[in-house]
């Protein structure tokens, strides 16, 4: 598993996930989708679907315009979030998988938005899995508590996250 990181906006990235055995890949927030398929295609990979962390417009903004560049192209969101473009709706505890490698867990991480999902990634025995946590957790702090609570937020970074294996890579 590979993981492609693109600056979008002014202060956010989006991630191309990739099974380098198949060289399929899935854009995690691609606000931008020009941007995110000028890079899937300069180093030769296919997009097979989209993660959106949560329905705000600096995350969810590029889904129509990827739908529209990449016909039928899949979009993962969370399932109470309305996530603009979403074709797929997730729960906590759903999986996705992609290529021949890699599986994704859909974590519900609310607080920042009532229906914020977090992306648990895991590839082969000897690579360390990733998690992508959206406005959920940065690097200095967490996001802002725009539809939830304290308590939602401690459960979403403490619980949720906290409890995910130490090798984990964080984006």
């Amino acid at each position: 598993m590979k993981i492609h990181h693109i600056s979008c906006l002014e202060d956010n990235y989006s991630y191309l996930i990739v099974d380098e055995t198949t060289k399929e890949a899935a854009a995690v927030d691609p606000v931008e989708p020009e941007k995110v398929l000028e890079a899937s295609n300069s180093l030769g990979l296919t997009i097979k679907f989209v993660l959106t962390t949560h329905h705000h417009w600096d995350h969810a903004g590029g889904n129509e315009k990827i739908k529209q560049l990449v016909p039928g192209i899949k979009v993962y969101g969370g399932s109470i979030d309305n996530v603009k473009g979403c074709t797929d709706a997730l729960e906590n505890g759903d999986k996705v998988h992609l290529g021949a490698d890699i599986n994704i867990l859909a974590l519900h991480t609310p607080c920042h938005t009532k229906g914020h999902i977090s992306y648990y990634v895991t590839g082969k025995e000897d690579e360390d899995p990733a998690v992508f946590t959206g406005d959920t957790l940065f690097i200095a702090g967490c996001g802002k508590f725009f539809e939830g609570t304290a308590e939602q937020m401690y459960q979403s970074l403490s619980v949720t996250l906290g409890s995910l294996p130490k090798p984990t890579r964080v984006y």
